[in-house]
């Protein structure tokens, strides 16, 4: 099986992803991507209209990429094994694409289009909504409780992923997202479900 050669605007999206981590913080010019693709920037055009929306393919690909997974991930497990999923999901696939990640701390986002940084809003709006429905659900489905609200509890796991994310693009990509995950989740799951007997 002879493997697939990327078509020319897989291979800008893959090369503007590459510039992003290479270059922690800096700022993706159009010509500095051409002149990395090996084309002009005229060339570039061709496929994308502008900037924004080679940008907007990335978000696009992080989005299909995370959520076509958590809709796997909430067929099956009990709230607990979901959410742990979830958010060892999104620490994988940051830590797995570094440049991409700076999309989501809105670090590479600075001057561009003010629609990409919604995008990113409400990326993270749906996570926070998917974790939400899953510790709600859990009543109904498994007679657990949450300590504090649905609402509050998807809102302080969702703080947690997102503060590893931000370290890992200020720390130019050295901490990574998932060092010591497992270690921390110990310490967070026994807080999220009201233990049995426990009084509201």
């Amino acid at each position: 099986m002879t493997d697939k050669k990327p078509s020319r605007k897989e291979q800008i999206l893959q090369t503007l992803a590459y510039m992003l981590e290479a270059e922690p913080g800096g700022r993706v010019t159009t010509s500095g991507l051409a002149r990395e693709v090996g084309v002009s920037e005229s060339a570039l055009y061709r496929h994308f209209p502008s900037k924004a929306r080679m940008l907007e393919a990335l978000i696009e690909f992080i989005e299909g990429s995370v959520f076509s997974r958590i809709n796997r991930i909430i067929s099956e497990g009990d709230a607990l094994q979901q959410v742990e999923q979830i958010l060892t999901l999104i620490l994988a696939f940051t830590e797995r694409n570094p440049g991409i990640t700076r999309l989501l701390t809105g670090d590479a986002l600075t001057g561009e289009n003010e629609r990409l940084r919604q995008r990113i809003q409400q990326f993270y709006d749906r996570v926070e909504s998917q974790l939400k429905q899953v510790v709600r659900d859990a009543e109904f489905r498994e007679g657990k409780r949450t300590r504090a609200t649905p609402g509050i509890t998807a809102n302080l796991l969702l703080s947690v992923v997102e503060g590893r994310i931000a370290q890992f693009v200020r720390s130019g990509f050295r901490a990574r997202p998932a060092e010591d995950w497992h270690e921390q989740w110990a310490l967070i799951a026994p807080m999220i479900f009201r233990a049995d007997g426990e009084a509201l």
